[in-house]
């Protein structure tokens, strides 16, 4: 016992500032200009996280963020608040997604896919293994979003390399494969890019955000959250935008009702990231396996949009809705403070927003009226 009393005082030590650190952060950011419905409340859960984007949970009060740099982190958490944080891996080309199954970590490169087995007990320590290394290498919409759907494939999307063209058949889609990187195949096409998306809890179909052209003006066209209940559906990029407005150079070649329209038109340039249906039990029932998502924020347009959480009413398959929940990182006179990247959902019923500008993870939590 008296042998591991130092690392256990070295432990207690660094946890005491990872608190303080998060609560000196929690003061200089100004989240009482975050504006919630009625009985929420927004807080810091973990600080210190540089390009934070991807959210996925462990098991054990630990919760792993990808990046928009080169790092992977792994938060220990118990209850409200992280207690240590620890760099997982370094080096790596845009880790931006991770994933978890029986045990290992997956991280989404641009053009890999890692994994680090038994990843809980080697924080810190863990050595990665090349799943695939056959993506596309481009970096323009390289970034790798990924999860596992019930079907128990890695999905992964690949993002057009460019603004607006006729990508090969390597982009503009998202892919599936099984865990150990073997059968590939293409799920959804005509997509520009995705960087978010979950499985309705009652159906188990995927739905996903994709991300609308730039420069063809300030209101036009509209991200799209997408609903693909079957594999080989195409969503008409480049051809068509936002399901109703043909391209003005490639819009000549296909027409819009060739194509599935999205879902939901979730406003243009919003950067619509990542999402998740709320399964908790926390917020009120009317919130029940709604859709979250997370708008990182425009970045050419004239007045700037974005910078929120939405929230989208699902029934039957259908969005029914479509209003904002969180709102205030972007401030009256165009000053922006934060991002927000991606959505989890924790076991205790809060939901967790990541922040790579700011480089902090939120909890929004329901306290009730």
């Amino acid at each position: 016992m008296k042998e591991n009393l130092p690392i256990a005082l070295l432990h207690a030590a660094i946890s005491g500032l990872l608190l303080f650190a998060q609560a000196a952060l929690a003061q200089r950011l100004p989240l009482e200009r975050i504006k919630l419905p009625p009985g929420f409340e927004i807080g810091v859960f973990a600080a210190n996280l540089p390009g934070a984007r991807s959210l996925a949970l462990g098991g054990n009060g630990v919760l792993f963020v990808g990046s928009r740099g080169d790092r992977v982190y792994a938060v220990r958490y118990s209850g409200a608040k992280a207690t240590a944080v620890t760099t997982v891996a370094s080096g790596l080309r845009t880790p931006n997604g991770v994933a978890v199954r029986d045990g290992a970590l997956y991280v989404g490169e641009v053009s890999r896919i890692l994994r680090f087995d038994d990843i809980e007990k080697n924080l810190g320590s863990a050595k990665p293994v090349i799943v695939t290394d056959r993506f596309p290498r481009e970096g323009h919409h390289g970034a790798k979003f990924i999860r596992f759907g019930p079907d128990g494939f890695l999905y992964v999307p690949v993002g057009a390399p460019c603004n607006i063209c006729e990508p090969d058949s390597r982009h503009g889609l998202i892919s599936r494969i099984k865990p150990d990187g073997s059968g590939y195949e293409v799920f959804a096409s005509g997509i520009r890019n995705s960087v978010g998306f979950d499985w309705d809890p009652r159906s188990k179909e995927l739905w996903f955000t994709d991300n609308g052209g730039d420069m063809l003006g300030d209101d036009l066209p509209s991200d799209e959250l997408n609903h693909a209940p079957r594999a080989g559906m195409n969503f008409g990029y480049p051809y068509c935008h936002q399901g109703d407005s043909a391209d003005p150079e490639f819009g000549r070649k296909h027409a819009c009702a060739e194509f599935t329209p999205p879902a939901a038109k979730l406003g243009p340039h919003v950067a619509s990231l990542g999402m998740r249906f709320y399964t908790g039990t926390a917020f009120p029932a009317e919130y029940r396996n709604n859709v979250f998502v997370a708008e990182h924020g425009s970045w050419n347009r004239s007045k700037k949009i974005g910078y929120r959480v939405a929230r989208v009413v699902v029934e039957g398959g259908r969005a029914v809705e479509h209003q904002i929940f969180a709102e205030g990182w972007l401030g009256a006179d165009e000053s922006v403070w934060g991002r927000p990247v991606d959505i989890e959902v924790m076991p205790d019923g809060s939901l967790l927003v990541s922040d790579d500008d700011a480089g902090v993870i939120y909890r929004i939590a329901y306290r009730g009226n």
